[in-house]
């Protein structure tokens, strides 16, 4: 991915300089003095010197879609990275490379958002938009340590921070979980939770979810409302058609369901529920 982007960069200088007939070069080497010595035309260069995670864009909560046919795809969200590009321009002389430098740092400031048609191969359909800070005033602070590392002559260097999101994660994928009975209580062993009796259990809760069709093979119908009747516990739909009750002790329950018009669906059920089908209501 970062190859590409490196090539977007390019091609976005290219376009907004712009840059006809090869008349500037657009580089990503380490601009040492071996390599700056070589230079036979005006070059603008960006040095990739170093990536790091942004903390502040840290969120490792899971994502989850449900497909047509009740799979259910669990995902982490993406790591947020911050790669620092050293921008440097090289010519023949002081007033060419201030002048070009000048042109690449207008062109960029235009796209504090990289947009989406620029994004070349990977870059592409990016789970966040494409984040990119020109002169920051906390980077590069002291440029002439850089400059000393690559064995070069200090000149004036502007960060570029491009914020991408990198994916390492799997995803889970399996059919939906509409109901699960959950245990508490205490265990015999105190130093040992996983040795947790069954018969010790003092209390069962009951938790199950379903959705609501118009008809059997209707669309999902948004804000029905779902109860287990002689109880409190109540759900509406949301716009997917899908209620969830939570937290209802378990044994013979009614379940009904108010639709727009006519009578209300009943259905009884014994929680918690073997055949998850049992959840769904057709109005």
């Amino acid at each position: 991915m970062i190859a590409d982007l490196d090539e977007t960069i390019r091609r976005l200088l290219i376009e907004e300089l712009p840059v006809k007939n090869g008349e500037i070069e657009i580089q990503f080497d380490q601009p040492n003095r071996e390599w700056s010595a070589k230079l036979s035309k005006p070059t603008i260069n960006l040095f990739l010197y170093d990536l790091r995670e942004n903390n502040q864009l840290r969120d490792h909560r899971w994502t989850r879609v449900r497909d047509e046919n009740g799979t259910v795809t669990q995902k982490r969200t993406p790591m947020r990275v911050n790669c620092h590009y050293m921008l440097t321009a090289w010519g023949s002389d002081s007033g060419d490379e201030h002048r070009l430098l000048t042109r690449a740092m207008i062109a960029l400031f235009r796209f504090p958002t990289i947009p989406d048609d620029r994004l070349i191969g990977t870059m592409q359909n990016p789970a966040y938009e494409i984040l990119a800070q020109l002169a920051q005033h906390d980077k590069l602070t002291n440029p002439a340590e850089v400059w000393s590392a690559l064995d070069n002559e200090l000149r004036p260097t502007v960060s570029y921070i491009v914020t991408l999101a990198l994916d390492p994660w799997m995803e889970v994928k399996g059919p939906a979980v509409k109901s699960f009975e959950l245990n508490t209580g205490q265990a015999r062993d105190l130093p040992r939770f996983d040795r947790l009796d069954p018969e010790e259990t003092r209390n069962k809760l009951s938790f199950l979810g379903g959705t609501v069709r118009a008809g059997k093979d209707g669309d999902p119908v948004e804000g029905i409302t779902v109860a287990i009747k002689g109880t409190g516990f109540l759900s509406t739909t949301g716009p997917d058609g899908r209620y969830r009750l939570h937290g209802f002790p378990p044994g013979d329950h009614t379940l009904i369901a108010w639709p727009p018009e006519g009578k209300p669906k009943e259905k009884k059920i014994r929680a918690p529920l073997e055949k998850v089908t049992d959840l769904d209501f057709e109005v």
